[in-house]
């Protein structure tokens, strides 16, 4: 039998807000990191967009978590649940002769050794007999095409769903990084929290979401101005709907305060950069990625702070996730790379 066994490969970028799996090159899975349980049987009913779309919907006997949070494993169980369903819809073929898998995950910079291992067993759990972790700013700056193992020195800003990772790569390597739980989740927050305290109106994560994406914006001012965004939630006066016009310069005021944290990780993880790098990255720019990076006027407002190019990267979404598979392709390689 062992004449017919063959590994299958993914590369998974287990995100707190998305999880995206490649395999052969193609993008099988791009999902809401979600699954739903039920409480009586245990069982998982749903994962990923269909467990999304019962999110703050459930009844009492049914569950919808997000495994990962702050861009940490905050659930193992329902983390290997969801990698489980998630690399089932990746590979739903039924095979006659045994087979292997090999996965390569990305984790945040930050991550501890226990944080790690939980991914590691989360994977191996789901059915991974090889698995292979590696870091996101890495795979980020593998995705858009950087040579990582020159001598160069590039500068990375992911911003994730709960994590933003901030790193200076050169000679295949992390030369001094930056990991912030301040990203995706918390600008959906303080819109949350910012609808509650200006409008009197009470929505959840799903409409914060959309107000983030419709007329999310870094700065006060853009050239291309997007259109109000309409918001209905509940009165908390009269308990009654309430329907508002949001527009992008008060979700700029907003969101200014968390902005500001990233700033101050960006200059930080500057002033820590040797000199050469330094000089490296003004030339080269910086690269930002992740769902953070489609924000409306961040990379000029970066940009303007610290009068180096901040660039966002072509198809900033899917970087870490094409990294990995690159990485996944490529092994032998990106030895030094891997957790």
């Amino acid at each position: 039998m062992g004449f017919f066994s063959f590994t299958k490969k993914l590369a998974i970028d287990l995100g707190t807000a998305n999880t995206v799996i490649i395999k052969d090159g193609k993008i099988i899975v791009d999902q809401p990191s979600y699954v739903t349980i039920n409480r009586k049987t245990e069982k998982v009913e749903w994962v990923g967009q269909e467990a999304y779309k019962r999110f703050e919907k459930e009844n009492n006997d049914l569950m919808t978590v997000r495994p990962l949070r702050d861009g940490v494993v905050a659930d193992l169980v329902a983390t290997e649940y969801m990698i489980r369903g998630m690399i089932k819809m990746a590979d739903s073929k039924r095979y006659f002769f045994p087979s292997s898998m090999k996965v390569v995950v990305c984790v945040p910079s930050g991550s501890t050794d226990v944080e790690i291992r939980a991914v590691r067993d989360a994977a191996e759990k789901a059915g991974a007999n090889e698995v292979y972790l590696i870091y996101e700013p890495m795979s980020a700056a593998i995705g858009i095409g950087l040579d990582v193992m020159e001598p160069m020195g590039n500068m990375i800003v992911d911003i994730g769903g709960g994590t933003t990772e901030i790193a200076v790569i050169s000679l295949g390597g992390i030369v001094n990084n930056k990991s912030i739980k301040v990203a995706g989740d918390e600008l959906t927050n303080d819109i949350v929290d910012y609808m509650k305290t200006e409008h009197s109106i009470r929505i959840g994560e799903r409409t914060a979401e959309e107000i983030k994406k419709n007329v999310g914006s870094a700065l006060e001012v853009l050239e291309e101005e997007p259109e109000d965004f309409e918001v209905i939630g509940q009165d908390l006066a009269s308990i009654l709907p309430k329907t508002i016009q949001v527009n992008y310069k008060e979700i700029a005021r907003c969101l200014d305060k968390s902005i500001l944290k990233i700033e101050t990780a960006v200059g930080n993880a500057l002033d820590n950069t040797a000199p050469e790098l330094y000089a490296d990255i003004y030339k080269n720019g910086v690269y930002i990625t992740g769902g953070g990076a489609l924000l409306k006027g961040l990379d000029k407002r970066l940009s303007d702070k610290f009068k180096i190019p901040f660039i966002v990267a072509e198809d900033p979404l899917y970087a870490v996730a094409k990294g990995t598979h690159i990485a996944l392709n490529n092994t032998d390689k990106y030895t030094l790379l891997f957790k």
